[in-house]
């Protein structure tokens, strides 16, 4: 080894959000440091920084992400301190990550995945199909948006942000009826309760890597690349090889819903997607079984054959309509 092991004198800095959930998910990224490695707590340092999507201007006047940007909203100024050599590795949310990683970073371990599964959270109501004719439904998302509306076209769908708390109280306001989270973050922060219930994926499909914390290093960085590859959970790194393919391969805008899950069965992986149109008016399914090794390629492909479905305007007349 050509490198010493962080102490509390120079700790590991590790980069986050300031979020509660995102703070959760540094907490159980530094847990599994610290039992891998045998290290104390104060080896490890927890640096909070803020990002653009963390903006609390934007959250309280539930200004939709597509209108500052979806890309890198909760990354960019997390991967440049990074550069900088502030901070050594960044704990994310896999799904908030582009595709494409900035020169010199790398973004190949994954922790074990969560419950991948949307939460629908209602005061009065059990379900989507039990929400009245007409009744106002909050999401930042324009994936839940899109299908939402392509099962319940008569809903009305309102812009929707802030955490579990903010959420809670709009809906008590009677802001909204309903509104949806991801169950992941909800059994990390142990406020699983607040569900009223999880959504099938068969009805709901999870956004592309939802349930996944990735950490993200410097790729001339040995020491955390090999402190990190004793937490990589194998499986999730399957997964999401096949999934963020797929979503590569669509190269769809900020503002176009893409939904997408990949499952492990024996030495196969099955892989589903959806590309919708944001009204909810046309949506694109396909799937795919392969080898667990063919994951990639499988992603591809899949993209490819959504994206003759829809044809070759499709996300020109997303991003225009």
């Amino acid at each position: 080894m050509e490198y010493d092991l962080p102490t509390a004198a120079q700790p590991l800095k590790i980069g986050t959000r300031g979020s509660p959930l995102a703070v959760a998910q540094a907490h159980e990224t530094r847990a599994r440091l610290m039992a891998a490695h045998d290290l104390p707590e104060d080896a490890f340092a927890i640096c909070v920084i803020k990002t653009t999507g963390d903006d609390r201007t934007l959250i309280d006047a539930d200004i939709a992400l597509k209108t500052i940007g979806n890309k890198g909203l909760f990354t960019k100024e997390i991967e440049e301190a990074m550069l900088r050599g502030d901070i050594d590795i960044a704990v994310h949310s896999t799904k908030d990550m582009p595709v494409e990683q900035p020169d010199g970073l790398v973004l190949d371990v994954f922790l074990p995945r969560e419950d991948m599964r949307d939460a629908f959270v209602s005061v009065n109501h059990a379900g989507i199909a039990e929400l009245p004719q007409g009744a106002v439904v909050g999401t930042s998302s324009l994936r839940r948006r899109a299908q939402l509306l392509a099962k319940r076209p008569d809903l009305k769908v309102v812009e929707f942000r802030g955490n579990v708390q903010t959420r809670l109280k709009k809906l008590n306001e009677g802001v909204a009826e309903a509104t949806f989270l991801a169950m992941a973050g909800l059994n990390r922060m142990d406020m699983g309760v607040h569900a009223t219930g999880a959504i099938a994926v068969d009805d709901m499909l999870p956004a592309i890597a939802q349930g996944t914390i990735s950490i993200e290093r410097r790729a001339d960085d040995l020491r955390a690349r090999d402190m990190l590859a004793a937490i990589h959970d194998v499986a999730a790194g399957q997964q999401m090889a096949a999934e963020r393919a797929f979503l590569a391969a669509l190269d769809g805008s900020c503002e176009t819903p893409i939904a997408g899950l990949a499952v492990l069965e024996g030495d196969q992986i099955w892989l589903r997607g959806e590309i919708l149109k944001p009204d909810g008016s046309q949506v694109f399914t396909g799937e795919r079984r392969g080898p667990i090794a063919d994951g990639a390629a499988m992603g591809i492909a899949l993209a490819e054959e959504l994206l003759g479905q829809a044809g070759p305007d499709f996300f020109e007349a997303v991003v225009s309509g």
